[in-house]
């Protein structure tokens, strides 16, 4: 089969009026040609693949590497993209096997489904006191600040045994580590502070340990290295990624009127509600991979060394695996969706997200049931300067 004509650019541009949805050139390319070839930023000819089973079909791949040395990014101003390097002991999220698979077997015993469910009544108790405090200032409030972000930032930081009278230390520098276009030297500085937070709060744990993750993980055989740089890699990605789904899922329902009083009318669907807002939403842009050997691959010969941007919001909306893709439907069958990804990096931490997730929508909807937008969708601030995709900010009102 002779390839496509290469695509100049990675599309990321939305739809004004569509906050929603993925790019549209994007959405274009799935119908298009889903394996497509794509000039990167760098030169680098490689490849995006954009329909659901050509993405799970690389991310279940040994051949494709996740190696940050090897890879080419899709986009420019991605922090640390400039000079890629092998990842650190403890960075286990960038590392193929068999490096990967210990820290992964080592974490995995802390994130199941059963000890994430424990923290459910917990998860409860910190919605309330946040809901609590948000009733008492009144109307209207920055849902971002008054819950998306401190929730999961509470549960995450109590879980790795970090003070939360702390967490102001690290977490507006921990924010910025996922902005685009930040300039190095700002960049290096704010990494510093994080890690060095990090690296002191291993050595606390170490001297004084306590019941909590960090201070299980020292009773191991990881050296400081690797735990500064585990504890690192799980506060980054606990504060920022669930505290956007809540944020922008709560935008979708105050959008769709009829599913969120579907929501409001059976709590019992909240479960349902969460996979479908996981699918519709896919805040994660796109993940890379590398080729480590040729790789034939639907009709096309993907060559050692070439990078492949995988894009999870149209995976996520192929109608080949999800009928009317396009729709929010909170009852609809979301099997196999890739929001967490897929294969051996899928997210470690996907059930706690899912706890947090299932505890907060019902009980901001049942706290504030006239809960609505304070200003009209279009002047919603969507952070298209970040990695993760969401809302700056999420101004709501309702009848006090």
């Amino acid at each position: 089969m002779t390839a496509p004509s290469p695509v100049s650019a990675l599309p990321t541009a939305r739809a004004a009026g569509r906050p929603f949805d993925p790019p549209e050139g994007l959405t274009e390319l799935r119908e298009r040609a889903p394996l497509s070839r794509m000039t990167y930023p760098d030169g680098h000819e490689g490849w995006v693949v954009t329909s659901h089973a050509l993405v799970r079909q690389v991310l279940s791949d040994p051949r494709f590497s996740i190696r940050p040395e090897l890879r080419h990014l899709p986009i420019s101003g991605v922090p640390g993209g400039d000079n890629p390097q092998p990842a650190q002991p403890g960075f286990f999220g960038s590392m193929d096997p068999p490096d990967h698979t210990g820290y992964r077997k080592l974490l995995t015993g802390q994130f199941t489904v059963r000890r994430m469910r424990t923290l459910t009544e917990h998860v409860r108790e910190v919605t309330t006191t946040h809901l609590d405090a948000m009733e008492r200032q009144g109307p209207p409030a920055d849902l971002v600040t008054a819950l998306a972000q401190p929730l999961p930032a509470q549960v995450m930081c109590e879980l790795l045994g970090v003070p939360y009278a702390e967490r102001e230390r690290f977490q507006q520098q921990a924010l910025s580590l996922f902005r685009l276009n930040v300039p190095p030297e700002e960049l290096a500085a704010t990494y510093a502070v994080v890690h060095g937070y990090v690296a002191e709060l291993v050595q606390a744990k170490r001297e004084h340990p306590t019941d909590d993750l960090l201070s299980g993980l020292t009773e191991s055989d990881l050296t400081d290295v690797e735990l500064v740089n585990i504890g690192f890699s799980l506060l980054g990605a606990g504060l920022d990624t669930t505290a956007n789904m809540i944020a922008l899922g709560t935008f979708a329902l105050l959008s769709h009127p009829i599913q969120l009083a579907a929501l409001k009318a059976d709590p019992g669907i909240t479960g349902h509600a969460v996979e479908e807002l996981l699918r519709y939403l896919s805040i994660i842009p796109f993940t890379v991979r590398t080729a480590l050997e040729d790789t034939e691959m639907d009709g096309q010969l993907i060559r050692a060394g070439e990078s492949v941007t995988v894009s999870v919001p149209t995976a996520n909306r192929d109608p080949e695996h999800f009928a009317d893709p396009d729709t929010l439907d909170l009852l609809r069958p979301t099997a196999g969706h890739v929001a967490f990804g897929h294969g051996i990096h899928q997210c470690l931490g996907q059930q706690l997200a899912r706890v947090e997730m299932e505890v907060a929508f019902p009980a901001l909807f049942q706290r504030f049931p006239t809960l609505r937008l304070a200003v009209e969708p279009e002047e919603v601030a969507l952070r298209t300067d970040m990695l993760i995709y969401g809302v700056h900010g999420l101004p709501v009102t309702w009848e006090a």
